[in-house]
Protein backbone atom coordinates (compact mmCIF):
# COMPACT_ATOMS: atom_id res chain seq x y z
CA UNK A 1 0.00 0.00 0.00
CA UNK A 2 1.34 3.39 -0.94
CA UNK A 3 2.37 5.60 1.98
CA UNK A 4 -0.04 8.35 2.94
CA UNK A 5 0.81 11.68 1.34
CA UNK A 6 1.46 14.37 3.94
CA UNK A 7 0.14 17.84 3.17
CA UNK A 8 1.24 20.10 6.04
CA UNK A 9 0.73 23.25 3.97
CA UNK A 10 -2.98 22.52 3.52
CA UNK A 11 -3.41 21.84 7.25
CA UNK A 12 -1.66 25.11 8.14
CA UNK A 13 -3.81 27.01 5.63
CA UNK A 14 -7.06 25.60 7.02
CA UNK A 15 -5.95 26.37 10.58
CA UNK A 16 -5.07 29.93 9.54
CA UNK A 17 -8.51 30.37 7.98
CA UNK A 18 -10.09 29.09 11.20
CA UNK A 19 -8.24 31.75 13.20
CA UNK A 20 -9.39 34.39 10.70
CA UNK A 21 -13.00 33.23 11.14
CA UNK A 22 -12.63 33.47 14.94
CA UNK A 23 -11.49 37.07 14.66
CA UNK A 24 -14.29 37.78 12.22
CA UNK A 25 -16.81 36.54 14.80
CA UNK A 26 -15.07 38.60 17.48
CA UNK A 27 -15.35 41.69 15.26
CA UNK A 28 -19.13 41.30 15.20
CA UNK A 29 -19.15 42.16 18.91
CA UNK A 30 -17.91 45.66 18.09
CA UNK A 31 -15.14 45.70 20.72
CA UNK A 32 -11.62 44.33 20.97
CA UNK A 33 -11.42 44.64 24.74
CA UNK A 34 -12.25 41.63 26.93
CA UNK A 35 -14.94 42.00 29.58
CA UNK A 36 -13.30 42.38 32.98
CA UNK A 37 -14.57 41.01 36.27
CA UNK A 38 -15.50 42.68 39.53
CA UNK A 39 -11.95 42.66 40.85
CA UNK A 40 -10.55 44.46 37.79
CA UNK A 41 -13.33 46.72 36.54
CA UNK A 42 -16.00 46.92 39.24
CA UNK A 43 -19.69 46.58 38.56
CA UNK A 44 -23.13 46.77 40.14
CA UNK A 45 -24.11 45.79 43.66
CA UNK A 46 -27.72 44.86 44.44
CA UNK A 47 -28.85 44.45 48.05
CA UNK A 48 -32.07 42.53 48.72
CA UNK A 49 -33.69 42.74 52.15
CA UNK A 50 -35.79 39.72 53.16
CA UNK A 51 -39.14 40.09 54.92
CA UNK A 52 -40.16 38.40 58.20
CA UNK A 53 -36.62 37.31 59.17
CA UNK A 54 -36.32 33.97 57.33
CA UNK A 55 -34.24 31.10 58.68
CA UNK A 56 -30.55 30.99 57.65
CA UNK A 57 -31.26 27.87 55.60
CA UNK A 58 -33.98 29.58 53.55
CA UNK A 59 -31.79 32.65 53.06
CA UNK A 60 -28.93 30.50 51.76
CA UNK A 61 -31.33 28.64 49.48
CA UNK A 62 -32.63 31.93 48.07
CA UNK A 63 -29.04 33.11 47.50
CA UNK A 64 -28.28 29.87 45.65
CA UNK A 65 -31.32 30.28 43.37
CA UNK A 66 -30.42 33.92 42.65
CA UNK A 67 -26.86 32.89 41.80
CA UNK A 68 -28.17 30.30 39.32
CA UNK A 69 -30.54 32.89 37.87
CA UNK A 70 -27.83 35.54 37.43
CA UNK A 71 -25.26 33.11 36.01
CA UNK A 72 -27.89 31.25 33.98
CA UNK A 73 -26.95 33.15 30.83
CA UNK A 74 -23.29 32.20 30.94
CA UNK A 75 -20.02 32.65 32.81
CA UNK A 76 -20.80 36.10 34.17
CA UNK A 77 -18.65 35.74 37.34
CA UNK A 78 -21.39 37.30 39.48
CA UNK A 79 -20.91 36.97 43.24
CA UNK A 80 -23.91 36.27 45.51
CA UNK A 81 -23.57 36.21 49.29
CA UNK A 82 -25.69 36.54 52.41
CA UNK A 83 -25.17 39.43 54.81
CA UNK A 84 -26.57 39.23 58.31
CA UNK A 85 -29.91 37.52 58.86
CA UNK A 86 -31.96 39.29 56.20
CA UNK A 87 -29.75 40.59 53.36
CA UNK A 88 -28.59 39.01 50.11
CA UNK A 89 -25.89 40.93 48.25
CA UNK A 90 -25.43 40.40 44.51
CA UNK A 91 -22.38 41.85 42.77
CA UNK A 92 -22.44 41.78 38.96
CA UNK A 93 -19.40 42.59 36.75
CA UNK A 94 -19.86 45.59 34.48
CA UNK A 95 -21.50 48.93 35.13
CA UNK A 96 -24.21 48.62 32.52
CA UNK A 97 -25.70 45.16 33.14
CA UNK A 98 -29.38 46.11 33.29
CA UNK A 99 -30.36 42.69 31.94
CA UNK A 100 -28.99 40.93 35.02
CA UNK A 101 -30.23 43.65 37.38
CA UNK A 102 -33.78 43.01 36.17
CA UNK A 103 -33.29 39.27 36.63
CA UNK A 104 -32.15 39.70 40.24
CA UNK A 105 -35.02 42.04 41.09
CA UNK A 106 -37.55 39.36 40.15
CA UNK A 107 -37.80 38.07 43.68
CA UNK A 108 -41.39 36.97 44.41
CA UNK A 109 -42.97 33.56 44.07
CA UNK A 110 -44.05 32.49 40.61
CA UNK A 111 -47.78 31.83 40.03
CA UNK A 112 -49.63 30.19 37.16
CA UNK A 113 -53.07 31.76 36.69
CA UNK A 114 -55.95 31.82 34.18
CA UNK A 115 -56.87 34.89 32.15
CA UNK A 116 -60.43 36.14 32.56
CA UNK A 117 -62.67 36.09 29.48
CA UNK A 118 -64.61 39.31 29.90
CA UNK A 119 -65.62 39.21 26.25
CA UNK A 120 -68.15 36.56 27.19
CA UNK A 121 -70.02 39.11 29.30
CA UNK A 122 -69.48 42.61 27.96
CA UNK A 123 -67.82 42.24 24.58
CA UNK A 124 -64.72 43.91 26.09
CA UNK A 125 -61.58 41.84 26.70
CA UNK A 126 -59.80 41.57 30.06
CA UNK A 127 -56.54 42.20 28.23
CA UNK A 128 -55.81 45.72 27.05
CA UNK A 129 -53.24 48.47 26.97
CA UNK A 130 -52.51 49.67 30.48
CA UNK A 131 -51.03 52.96 29.33
CA UNK A 132 -52.99 55.90 27.88
CA UNK A 133 -52.64 56.02 24.10
CA UNK A 134 -52.19 59.36 22.36
CA UNK A 135 -54.73 60.45 19.78
CA UNK A 136 -52.19 60.08 17.02
CA UNK A 137 -51.49 56.43 17.85
CA UNK A 138 -55.02 55.26 18.51
CA UNK A 139 -56.51 53.06 15.86
CA UNK A 140 -59.47 54.79 14.21
CA UNK A 141 -61.18 51.46 13.65
CA UNK A 142 -61.00 50.37 17.27
CA UNK A 143 -64.26 49.27 18.75
CA UNK A 144 -65.44 51.35 21.73
CA UNK A 145 -65.74 48.18 23.80
CA UNK A 146 -62.05 47.40 23.24
CA UNK A 147 -60.96 50.40 25.30
CA UNK A 148 -60.02 49.66 28.93
CA UNK A 149 -62.18 52.58 30.05
CA UNK A 150 -65.21 51.63 28.03
CA UNK A 151 -68.50 51.17 29.82
CA UNK A 152 -70.14 47.80 29.85
CA UNK A 153 -73.19 47.57 27.61
CA UNK A 154 -74.09 44.05 28.67
CA UNK A 155 -74.28 43.04 25.00
CA UNK A 156 -71.81 40.95 23.11
CA UNK A 157 -69.87 42.49 20.28
CA UNK A 158 -68.87 40.11 17.53
CA UNK A 159 -66.28 42.54 16.31
CA UNK A 160 -64.38 42.82 19.57
CA UNK A 161 -64.74 39.18 20.53
CA UNK A 162 -63.04 37.97 17.38
CA UNK A 163 -59.70 38.88 18.98
CA UNK A 164 -58.53 38.67 22.53
CA UNK A 165 -56.32 41.76 22.22
CA UNK A 166 -58.03 45.07 21.34
CA UNK A 167 -57.02 46.85 18.17
CA UNK A 168 -56.31 49.98 20.19
CA UNK A 169 -53.38 48.35 22.01
CA UNK A 170 -50.19 50.15 20.95
CA UNK A 171 -48.09 46.97 21.18
CA UNK A 172 -50.33 43.94 20.68
CA UNK A 173 -49.06 40.83 22.39
CA UNK A 174 -47.98 37.89 20.21
CA UNK A 175 -50.19 34.82 20.28
CA UNK A 176 -48.04 32.06 21.80
CA UNK A 177 -49.56 28.75 22.79
CA UNK A 178 -48.79 25.84 25.08
CA UNK A 179 -48.25 22.87 22.79
CA UNK A 180 -47.73 19.17 23.29
CA UNK A 181 -44.10 18.18 23.82
CA UNK A 182 -44.04 15.28 21.41
CA UNK A 183 -42.48 14.42 18.06
CA UNK A 184 -45.77 14.09 16.18
CA UNK A 185 -48.60 15.62 18.22
CA UNK A 186 -52.13 15.34 16.97
CA UNK A 187 -53.08 18.43 15.02
CA UNK A 188 -55.61 20.62 16.77
CA UNK A 189 -57.17 23.99 15.96
CA UNK A 190 -54.98 26.95 16.87
CA UNK A 191 -55.76 28.93 20.01
CA UNK A 192 -56.21 32.11 18.02
CA UNK A 193 -59.34 30.83 16.26
CA UNK A 194 -61.85 31.81 18.93
CA UNK A 195 -64.51 33.44 16.74
CA UNK A 196 -66.82 30.43 16.54
CA UNK A 197 -66.61 29.70 20.25
CA UNK A 198 -67.28 33.31 21.18
CA UNK A 199 -70.28 33.64 18.90
CA UNK A 200 -71.79 30.41 20.16
CA UNK A 201 -71.65 31.59 23.78
CA UNK A 202 -72.23 35.35 23.83
CA UNK A 203 -73.43 35.24 27.43
CA UNK A 204 -71.78 33.88 30.55
CA UNK A 205 -72.27 30.13 30.26
CA UNK A 206 -73.40 27.93 33.06
CA UNK A 207 -70.94 25.31 34.25
CA UNK A 208 -72.24 21.74 33.93
CA UNK A 209 -72.60 19.90 37.21
CA UNK A 210 -70.20 17.22 36.06
CA UNK A 211 -67.49 19.86 35.69
CA UNK A 212 -68.30 21.80 38.83
CA UNK A 213 -67.42 18.98 41.20
CA UNK A 214 -64.21 17.36 42.22
CA UNK A 215 -61.59 19.07 40.03
CA UNK A 216 -59.57 21.90 41.70
CA UNK A 217 -59.43 23.83 38.42
CA UNK A 218 -63.21 24.15 38.01
CA UNK A 219 -63.69 27.12 40.32
CA UNK A 220 -60.93 29.27 38.68
CA UNK A 221 -62.25 28.25 35.25
CA UNK A 222 -65.78 29.27 36.17
CA UNK A 223 -64.45 32.57 37.49
CA UNK A 224 -62.80 33.32 34.13
CA UNK A 225 -66.26 33.34 32.53
CA UNK A 226 -67.74 35.65 35.15
CA UNK A 227 -65.10 37.60 37.12
CA UNK A 228 -67.79 39.89 38.51
CA UNK A 229 -68.54 43.55 38.01
CA UNK A 230 -66.22 44.70 40.81
CA UNK A 231 -63.13 43.16 39.20
CA UNK A 232 -64.14 44.45 35.78
CA UNK A 233 -64.52 48.00 37.09
CA UNK A 234 -61.15 47.82 38.82
CA UNK A 235 -59.58 46.35 35.70
CA UNK A 236 -60.97 49.15 33.52
CA UNK A 237 -59.49 51.79 35.82
CA UNK A 238 -56.12 50.05 36.34
CA UNK A 239 -52.96 51.43 34.75
CA UNK A 240 -49.42 50.18 34.11
CA UNK A 241 -46.60 52.43 35.27
CA UNK A 242 -43.29 52.93 33.48
CA UNK A 243 -41.74 49.94 35.28
CA UNK A 244 -44.53 47.55 34.27
CA UNK A 245 -46.17 47.55 37.72
CA UNK A 246 -49.98 47.37 37.74
CA UNK A 247 -51.55 50.31 39.60
CA UNK A 248 -55.05 49.27 40.65
CA UNK A 249 -57.93 51.08 42.42
CA UNK A 250 -58.22 50.52 46.16
CA UNK A 251 -61.84 49.41 45.65
CA UNK A 252 -64.67 49.44 43.10
CA UNK A 253 -66.14 52.48 44.91
CA UNK A 254 -62.92 54.47 44.68
CA UNK A 255 -61.60 54.01 41.15
CA UNK A 256 -59.35 57.10 41.16
CA UNK A 257 -57.03 56.19 44.02
CA UNK A 258 -54.49 53.74 42.63
CA UNK A 259 -51.95 51.56 44.44
CA UNK A 260 -49.59 48.76 43.34
CA UNK A 261 -51.28 45.39 42.88
CA UNK A 262 -50.68 42.80 45.60
CA UNK A 263 -49.72 39.31 44.42
CA UNK A 264 -51.94 37.26 46.74
CA UNK A 265 -52.01 33.63 45.51
CA UNK A 266 -55.59 33.12 46.76
CA UNK A 267 -57.02 36.19 45.01
CA UNK A 268 -57.30 37.33 41.38
CA UNK A 269 -54.76 39.88 40.21
CA UNK A 270 -54.39 42.59 37.59
CA UNK A 271 -50.90 42.20 36.09
CA UNK A 272 -48.93 44.11 33.46
CA UNK A 273 -46.32 42.85 31.03
CA UNK A 274 -43.15 44.57 29.76
CA UNK A 275 -45.09 46.23 26.92
CA UNK A 276 -47.52 47.94 29.28
CA UNK A 277 -50.46 45.63 28.53
CA UNK A 278 -52.65 44.60 31.46
CA UNK A 279 -54.50 41.35 32.09
CA UNK A 280 -57.10 40.22 34.62
CA UNK A 281 -56.01 36.87 36.01
CA UNK A 282 -57.57 34.32 38.36
CA UNK A 283 -56.27 33.02 41.67
CA UNK A 284 -53.27 30.68 41.51
CA UNK A 285 -53.92 27.27 39.94
CA UNK A 286 -50.28 26.04 39.88
CA UNK A 287 -47.41 27.28 42.05
CA UNK A 288 -43.94 27.95 40.72
CA UNK A 289 -42.51 25.29 43.02
CA UNK A 290 -44.50 22.69 41.05
CA UNK A 291 -42.48 23.40 37.90
CA UNK A 292 -39.75 20.77 37.62
CA UNK A 293 -37.63 22.11 34.76
CA UNK A 294 -37.66 24.83 32.11
CA UNK A 295 -35.37 25.12 29.11
CA UNK A 296 -35.28 26.66 25.65
CA UNK A 297 -34.29 25.39 22.24
CA UNK A 298 -35.46 24.58 18.74
CA UNK A 299 -37.77 21.72 17.90
CA UNK A 300 -36.49 19.01 15.57
CA UNK A 301 -36.80 20.01 11.95
CA UNK A 302 -37.87 23.59 12.81
CA UNK A 303 -36.10 26.91 13.15
CA UNK A 304 -38.40 28.70 15.60
CA UNK A 305 -37.40 28.97 19.25
CA UNK A 306 -39.59 27.43 21.96
CA UNK A 307 -39.58 27.13 25.76
CA UNK A 308 -39.87 23.61 27.21
CA UNK A 309 -41.72 23.06 30.50
CA UNK A 310 -42.02 20.00 32.75
CA UNK A 311 -44.38 20.03 35.73
CA UNK A 312 -44.27 17.70 38.72
CA UNK A 313 -46.58 16.33 41.39
CA UNK A 314 -50.25 17.33 41.37
CA UNK A 315 -49.49 20.03 38.78
CA UNK A 316 -49.29 17.35 36.05
CA UNK A 317 -52.98 16.47 36.50
CA UNK A 318 -53.98 20.11 36.98
CA UNK A 319 -52.24 21.12 33.76
CA UNK A 320 -53.82 18.18 31.91
CA UNK A 321 -57.32 19.16 33.15
CA UNK A 322 -56.78 22.77 32.13
CA UNK A 323 -55.54 21.92 28.64
CA UNK A 324 -58.38 19.42 28.14
CA UNK A 325 -61.04 22.01 28.95
CA UNK A 326 -59.40 25.04 27.30
CA UNK A 327 -58.43 23.77 23.83
CA UNK A 328 -60.79 24.91 21.10
CA UNK A 329 -61.83 21.40 20.09
CA UNK A 330 -62.92 20.41 23.61
CA UNK A 331 -66.45 21.79 23.31
CA UNK A 332 -66.36 23.20 26.85
CA UNK A 333 -67.37 26.79 27.64
CA UNK A 334 -63.71 27.47 28.50
CA UNK A 335 -62.43 26.76 24.99
CA UNK A 336 -59.96 29.35 23.76
CA UNK A 337 -58.99 30.44 27.26
CA UNK A 338 -55.44 31.43 28.10
CA UNK A 339 -52.97 30.45 30.80
CA UNK A 340 -50.68 33.07 32.36
CA UNK A 341 -47.39 33.07 34.25
CA UNK A 342 -46.98 35.83 36.86
CA UNK A 343 -43.64 36.56 38.53
CA UNK A 344 -43.25 39.32 41.09
CA UNK A 345 -46.71 40.59 40.17
CA UNK A 346 -45.74 40.95 36.49
CA UNK A 347 -47.18 38.91 33.62
CA UNK A 348 -44.12 37.39 31.95
CA UNK A 349 -46.07 35.10 29.57
CA UNK A 350 -49.72 34.50 28.65
CA UNK A 351 -50.58 31.82 26.10
CA UNK A 352 -53.40 29.61 24.91
CA UNK A 353 -53.44 25.84 24.40
CA UNK A 354 -53.03 24.17 21.02
CA UNK A 355 -53.60 20.63 22.29
CA UNK A 356 -54.25 18.45 25.32
CA UNK A 357 -51.10 17.97 27.45
CA UNK A 358 -51.60 14.84 29.59
CA UNK A 359 -48.05 14.22 30.88
CA UNK A 360 -47.01 17.59 32.29
CA UNK A 361 -44.53 18.19 29.46
CA UNK A 362 -45.26 21.13 27.20
CA UNK A 363 -43.66 23.69 24.94
CA UNK A 364 -44.53 27.36 24.67
CA UNK A 365 -44.57 28.28 20.99
CA UNK A 366 -44.64 31.86 19.77
CA UNK A 367 -42.62 34.58 18.09
CA UNK A 368 -39.57 33.97 20.26
CA UNK A 369 -36.01 35.00 19.49
CA UNK A 370 -33.15 33.07 21.09
CA UNK A 371 -32.68 35.85 23.66
CA UNK A 372 -36.37 36.10 24.61
CA UNK A 373 -36.72 32.30 24.86
CA UNK A 374 -33.61 32.12 27.08
CA UNK A 375 -34.89 34.96 29.30
CA UNK A 376 -38.30 33.32 29.75
CA UNK A 377 -36.76 29.90 30.47
CA UNK A 378 -34.43 31.37 33.09
CA UNK A 379 -37.31 33.27 34.73
CA UNK A 380 -39.40 30.10 34.86
CA UNK A 381 -36.55 27.86 36.01
CA UNK A 382 -35.16 30.16 38.69
CA UNK A 383 -38.30 32.12 39.53
CA UNK A 384 -39.50 30.57 42.78
CA UNK A 385 -37.75 31.71 45.96
CA UNK A 386 -38.36 30.42 49.48
CA UNK A 387 -38.43 33.98 50.85
CA UNK A 388 -39.88 37.33 49.79
CA UNK A 389 -38.03 40.64 49.80
CA UNK A 390 -38.82 44.28 50.43
CA UNK A 391 -39.77 46.27 47.33
CA UNK A 392 -37.06 48.88 47.94
CA UNK A 393 -33.98 47.34 46.34
CA UNK A 394 -30.61 49.05 46.75
CA UNK A 395 -28.61 49.29 43.50
CA UNK A 396 -25.09 50.74 43.66
CA UNK A 397 -22.17 51.12 41.28
CA UNK A 398 -18.98 49.76 42.83
CA UNK A 399 -15.35 50.17 41.86
CA UNK A 400 -12.73 47.53 41.20
CA UNK A 401 -11.64 45.61 44.30
CA UNK A 402 -8.08 45.47 42.97
CA UNK A 403 -5.99 48.47 42.00
CA UNK A 404 -5.16 49.06 38.36
CA UNK A 405 -1.46 48.37 38.97
CA UNK A 406 -2.33 44.83 40.06
CA UNK A 407 -3.90 44.18 36.64
CA UNK A 408 -0.79 45.59 35.00
CA UNK A 409 1.39 43.45 37.25
CA UNK A 410 -0.57 40.34 36.29
CA UNK A 411 -0.29 41.09 32.58
CA UNK A 412 3.42 41.86 32.87
CA UNK A 413 3.95 38.63 34.79
CA UNK A 414 2.38 36.73 31.93
CA UNK A 415 4.42 38.58 29.30
CA UNK A 416 7.69 38.09 31.20
CA UNK A 417 6.95 34.40 31.75
CA UNK A 418 6.17 33.97 28.07
CA UNK A 419 9.39 35.74 27.02
CA UNK A 420 11.50 33.61 29.39
CA UNK A 421 10.00 30.40 27.99
CA UNK A 422 10.66 31.62 24.44
CA UNK A 423 14.28 32.58 25.20
CA UNK A 424 14.99 29.27 26.92
CA UNK A 425 13.57 27.26 24.02
CA UNK A 426 15.46 29.41 21.53
CA UNK A 427 18.77 28.88 23.35
CA UNK A 428 18.24 25.17 23.99
CA UNK A 429 16.54 24.11 20.74
CA UNK A 430 17.97 26.86 18.51
CA UNK A 431 16.15 26.63 15.17
CA UNK A 432 13.41 24.46 16.63
CA UNK A 433 12.86 27.20 19.19
CA UNK A 434 11.35 29.27 16.40
CA UNK A 435 8.60 26.65 16.16
CA UNK A 436 7.97 27.06 19.90
CA UNK A 437 7.77 30.85 19.58
CA UNK A 438 5.42 30.64 16.59
CA UNK A 439 3.21 28.08 18.35
CA UNK A 440 2.96 30.19 21.52
CA UNK A 441 2.09 33.29 19.50
CA UNK A 442 -0.61 31.36 17.62
CA UNK A 443 -1.96 29.94 20.90
CA UNK A 444 -2.08 33.45 22.39
CA UNK A 445 -3.90 34.77 19.31
CA UNK A 446 -6.49 31.97 19.43
CA UNK A 447 -6.96 32.43 23.18
CA UNK A 448 -7.58 36.17 22.81
CA UNK A 449 -10.16 35.59 20.07
CA UNK A 450 -11.95 32.95 22.14
CA UNK A 451 -12.03 35.26 25.19
CA UNK A 452 -13.60 38.03 23.08
CA UNK A 453 -16.23 35.68 21.65
CA UNK A 454 -17.10 34.19 25.05
CA UNK A 455 -17.45 37.69 26.52
CA UNK A 456 -20.10 38.50 23.92
CA UNK A 457 -21.93 35.17 23.81
CA UNK A 458 -21.57 33.66 27.30
CA UNK A 459 -20.91 36.72 29.46
CA UNK A 460 -17.38 35.53 30.33
CA UNK A 461 -15.63 38.12 32.50
CA UNK A 462 -11.86 37.98 32.84
CA UNK A 463 -10.74 38.17 36.48
CA UNK A 464 -7.23 38.11 37.92
CA UNK A 465 -7.55 34.37 38.77
CA UNK A 466 -8.72 33.86 35.16
CA UNK A 467 -5.59 35.59 33.89
CA UNK A 468 -3.57 33.30 36.18
CA UNK A 469 -5.28 30.31 34.54
CA UNK A 470 -4.20 31.55 31.11
CA UNK A 471 -0.62 32.07 32.31
CA UNK A 472 -0.43 28.57 33.82
CA UNK A 473 -1.51 27.20 30.44
CA UNK A 474 1.69 28.60 28.88
CA UNK A 475 3.66 25.96 30.77
CA UNK A 476 1.25 23.22 29.68
CA UNK A 477 1.63 24.28 26.05
CA UNK A 478 5.43 24.42 26.28
CA UNK A 479 5.49 20.91 27.77
CA UNK A 480 3.83 19.54 24.64
CA UNK A 481 6.52 21.03 22.41
CA UNK A 482 9.35 19.67 24.58
CA UNK A 483 7.89 16.15 24.53
CA UNK A 484 7.57 16.23 20.72
CA UNK A 485 11.06 17.65 20.12
CA UNK A 486 12.73 15.13 22.42
CA UNK A 487 10.94 12.24 20.73
CA UNK A 488 12.13 13.49 17.32
CA UNK A 489 15.69 13.89 18.57
CA UNK A 490 15.62 10.34 20.01
CA UNK A 491 14.57 8.97 16.63
CA UNK A 492 17.34 10.89 14.88
CA UNK A 493 19.93 9.59 17.38
CA UNK A 494 19.01 6.10 16.19
CA UNK A 495 20.00 7.07 12.65
CA UNK A 496 16.69 8.02 11.08
CA UNK A 497 16.29 11.01 8.83
CA UNK A 498 14.36 14.01 10.06
CA UNK A 499 11.36 13.24 7.84
CA UNK A 500 11.03 9.73 9.28
CA UNK A 501 11.90 10.92 12.78
CA UNK A 502 9.12 13.55 12.77
CA UNK A 503 6.44 10.97 11.93
CA UNK A 504 7.78 8.30 14.28
CA UNK A 505 8.33 10.79 17.09
CA UNK A 506 4.85 12.24 16.58
CA UNK A 507 3.20 8.84 17.09
CA UNK A 508 5.06 8.39 20.37
CA UNK A 509 4.62 11.98 21.62
CA UNK A 510 0.96 12.33 20.65
CA UNK A 511 -0.45 9.94 23.24
CA UNK A 512 1.80 11.34 25.98
CA UNK A 513 0.68 14.91 25.32
CA UNK A 514 -2.98 13.91 25.08
CA UNK A 515 -2.77 12.12 28.43
CA UNK A 516 -1.17 15.17 30.08
CA UNK A 517 -3.76 17.53 28.59
CA UNK A 518 -6.59 15.19 29.61
CA UNK A 519 -5.41 15.28 33.23
CA UNK A 520 -5.16 19.07 33.14
CA UNK A 521 -8.60 19.43 31.57
CA UNK A 522 -10.17 16.98 34.03
CA UNK A 523 -8.69 18.96 36.93
CA UNK A 524 -10.15 22.17 35.47
CA UNK A 525 -13.60 20.58 35.08
CA UNK A 526 -13.63 19.23 38.65
CA UNK A 527 -12.45 22.58 40.02
CA UNK A 528 -15.11 24.43 38.01
CA UNK A 529 -17.91 22.15 39.26
CA UNK A 530 -17.01 22.23 42.95
CA UNK A 531 -15.50 25.71 43.29
CA UNK A 532 -17.34 28.98 43.81
CA UNK A 533 -16.72 32.62 42.96
CA UNK A 534 -13.64 33.71 41.05
CA UNK A 535 -11.98 30.30 41.48
CA UNK A 536 -14.39 29.05 38.81
CA UNK A 537 -12.95 31.72 36.52
CA UNK A 538 -9.48 30.25 37.02
CA UNK A 539 -10.78 26.75 36.25
CA UNK A 540 -12.69 27.93 33.18
CA UNK A 541 -9.67 29.77 31.76
CA UNK A 542 -7.42 26.77 32.44
CA UNK A 543 -9.83 24.39 30.70
CA UNK A 544 -10.21 26.62 27.64
CA UNK A 545 -6.43 27.09 27.37
CA UNK A 546 -5.87 23.32 27.58
CA UNK A 547 -8.26 22.70 24.67
CA UNK A 548 -6.52 25.44 22.67
CA UNK A 549 -3.16 23.76 23.40
CA UNK A 550 -4.44 20.51 21.88
CA UNK A 551 -5.69 22.34 18.78
CA UNK A 552 -2.41 24.22 18.26
CA UNK A 553 -0.34 21.08 18.90
CA UNK A 554 -2.25 19.00 16.34
CA UNK A 555 -2.93 21.55 13.62
CA UNK A 556 0.01 23.91 13.83
CA UNK A 557 3.08 22.54 15.64
CA UNK A 558 3.10 19.08 14.07
CA UNK A 559 2.35 20.26 10.49
CA UNK A 560 5.04 22.92 10.92
CA UNK A 561 7.61 20.28 11.87
CA UNK A 562 6.62 18.16 8.86
CA UNK A 563 6.95 21.23 6.67
CA UNK A 564 10.42 22.19 8.04
CA UNK A 565 11.71 18.62 7.58
CA UNK A 566 11.74 19.25 3.83
CA UNK A 567 14.40 21.97 4.11
CA UNK A 568 18.16 21.16 4.21
CA UNK A 569 18.72 23.63 7.06
CA UNK A 570 16.94 21.20 9.37
CA UNK A 571 17.16 17.77 7.73
CA UNK A 572 20.92 18.04 7.14
CA UNK A 573 21.59 19.13 10.71
CA UNK A 574 22.84 22.70 10.47
CA UNK A 575 24.57 23.73 13.70
CA UNK A 576 21.91 26.38 14.34
CA UNK A 577 18.98 24.07 13.58
CA UNK A 578 19.04 22.34 16.94
CA UNK A 579 19.52 18.99 15.18
CA UNK A 580 23.28 19.01 14.59
CA UNK A 581 25.59 16.18 15.69
CA UNK A 582 26.77 18.15 18.72
CA UNK A 583 23.21 18.95 19.79
CA UNK A 584 22.07 15.36 19.39
CA UNK A 585 25.20 13.98 21.04
CA UNK A 586 26.07 11.94 17.94
CA UNK A 587 29.69 11.88 16.70
CA UNK A 588 31.22 10.30 13.66
CA UNK A 589 27.99 10.05 11.64
CA UNK A 590 25.85 12.53 9.76
CA UNK A 591 23.06 13.99 11.84
CA UNK A 592 20.48 12.68 9.44
CA UNK A 593 21.82 9.11 9.61
CA UNK A 594 21.12 6.79 6.73
CA UNK A 595 17.83 7.07 4.91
Amino acid sequence: MAPKTLRPGRTLLIFGLTIAILYGLAALGGTWKPRLGLDLEGGTRITLVAKNKPTPEKLRQAASIIEQRVNGTGVSEAEVSTQGNTNIVVEIPGKNRQDLVASVQRTAQMRFRLEANCAQLTGGPCYASGRPASKSTASPSASPTASPTAKSTGKPSTKSTAKIAPTASPKPRPAPAFGVKAATPKPSPKATKTTKTTKATPKAPTVPAAQAKGAPVDQPLEWTQNPGSEWQLRFAAARCDANGVAMVPVSSKDLKTLKPAVDNPDQPIIACDDQGNKSLLSSTVIKGTELKTASYGQQQGQTNWVVNLTFKGAAVKTFADLSRKMVDSSGTPYAGGRFGVVLDGKAIQIAGFSGVIPNGQAVIEGTFTEASARSLANSLKFGALPVTFEKDTSVQTIGASLAGNQLSAGIWAGVVGLVIVMLYCLLYYRGLGLVVIASLIVAAAVTYAVVLILAQTAGFALTLPGIAGLIVAVGITADSFIVLFERIRDEMREGRSMRVAVEAGWKRARNTCLAADAVSFLAAVVLYIFAIGVVRGFAFALGISTLIDVAVFFWFTKPMMTFLARYPFFNRGHKLSGLSDDTLGVHGAPAGGKF
